[in-house]
This record gives C-alpha cells, sequence and structure tokens, in this order.
C-alpha cells in the first residue's frame, strides 16, 4: 500500500482518483489548494503526489519547488494544458511525470504504480568513470567530488543508460523501461530529459550519444 497526496482544487478530480487509488489498495490524503499541499507535506510523508498546476493559492509548479526542498517524492502533475513549456518547466523543477486533462483513472494507476515499483527498488553497485561517480543505491551522482543535482526522472535515465552502457536503446525501450508503461504522449518528453540531463552532465555530456532515427546510447570505455 502506498501514501498518496492528491492535490487539485476540483472536488470531482479528487474524488476520482481517490476511488480508483482505494480500489487499488492505496491511502488517500486530499488537499484542495497548493498551500495546504505544502503544509500537509511537512507534516507526514507520501510515497507520491499527484499534483494539479492550476490552482487559486499557489501553483503546481511553486508547490513542487517547495517540496524538494526537503523531499525527493516523486510527484505526477497533472494539467488541462499541453504546451510543451508547462512540460519542460516542470521537468526543471522535478516533476516525475506528466498527465494532460482529460485523463484515464486506469492509466493514472498504472503510472502510479510503476513510479513507485521503480523508486523502491535498490542497486547495489557504484560506476566510477573517470572523476563521474555514479551510486546507484545511494541515488547520488558526483562529478570531481562535487554533487550533481538531478531531478528524480533524471537519475533514472542516466542509471538506465549507464547499466546499459555501450548498447544502442532505441526511444520505445527508454521511454518504456524508465517511464515504466506504454506512452501515450509526446516522445520529446524524451528529449527534453536527454537535453537537461546532459546540461548537468556538464564535461561528460558527451557520453550520451544520439543515435539518429534509433534513440540513444551511453558511450564509455571506463568502468
Amino acid at each position: 500500500m502506498s501514501k498518496i497526496l492528491v492535490v487539485d482544487d476540483e472536488t470531482k478530480i479528487r474524488e476520482i482518483i481517490k476511488k480508483y487509488a482505494v480500489f487499488e489498495g492505496h491511502e488517500v490524503t486530499e488537499a484542495s489548494g497548493g498551500l495546504e499541499a505544502v503544509s500537509l507535506c511537512r507534516e507526514k510523508d507520501f510515497d507520491i503526489i499527484i499534483l494539479d498546476i492550476m490552482m487559486p493559492d499557489l501553483d503546481g509548479f511553486s508547490v513542487c519547488r517547495e517540496i524538494r526542498k526537503r523531499s525527493q517524492t516523486p510527484v505526477i502533475m497533472l494539467s488541462a494544458r499541453g504546451e510543451e513549456y508547462d512540460k519542460i518547466h516542470g521537468f526543471e523543477v522535478g516533476v516525475d511525470d506528466y498527465v494532460v486533462k482529460p485523463f484515464s483513472p486506469k492509466e493514472l494507476m498504472m503510472r502510479v504504480a510503476a513510479i513507485v515499483k521503480r523508486a523502491s527498488g535498490n542497486d547495489a553497485d557504484v560506476v566510477k568513470i573517470g572523476k563521474l561517480k555514479i551510486d546507484f543505491t545511494g541515488r547520488i551522482v558526483t562529478i570531481d567530488g562535487k554533487n550533481v543535482d538531478l531531478t528524480p526522472k533524471e537519475y533514472d535515465l542516466l542509471f538506465y543508460l549507464v547499466k546499459n552502457r555501450g548498447i544502442a536503446l532505441t526511444r520505445e525501450k527508454l521511454i518504456s523501461n524508465v517511464w515504466g508503461y506504454d506512452f501515450f504522449g509526446d516522445d520529446r518528453t524524451l528529449d527534453t530529459h536527454i537535453k537537461l540531463l546532459r546540461k548537468n552532465l556538464g564535461e561528460y555530456s558527451s557520453y550520451i550519444v544520439t543515435l539518429r532515427g534509433v534513440g540513444y546510447r551511453f558511450e564509455s570505455d571506463e568502468t
């Protein structure tokens, strides 16, 4: 059972999500606004947060920023809009997934299950590539001893690329394994994450190689 915080100013949306989440065996806490959500997150821990963007007191982006100051709890963002700017901005502030309204409650629950399962998994090895060190167990990435600040999804993407280094990974395979479900949205989501990840890796950005018409590969002779 996972503890889910559902944040939306629309009562019907919260009720629908809660109905399906409870049916799947989850414990649900509701918040009707951003300020209430931030307060709840300071009082207790959640396994995942489903968060609307457009709210009257504090928008979803601001809520996510506040949450990220103290927690890496996975966040699925809900929006009535599907603009690329919203998605990019959401990923930059640390959102794990993005769902456009109207959405399928069953699909949303599949995404919740995939993210929770991925977040609870542990890997017991460390990879060193030059000054780049990747600690899978601690979910820590450092370059020359300095922490690299990545969003939860960037961690997942980097870990998958590194674990499969030297292997050509198709876009479909990356989306399926990193996002953990059959992706129905715009596959530019993957490109956006790759772009942000490369930026954060600095001198090691070139290790993520674009395979035109195929996908990506992490290239390195060091292990």
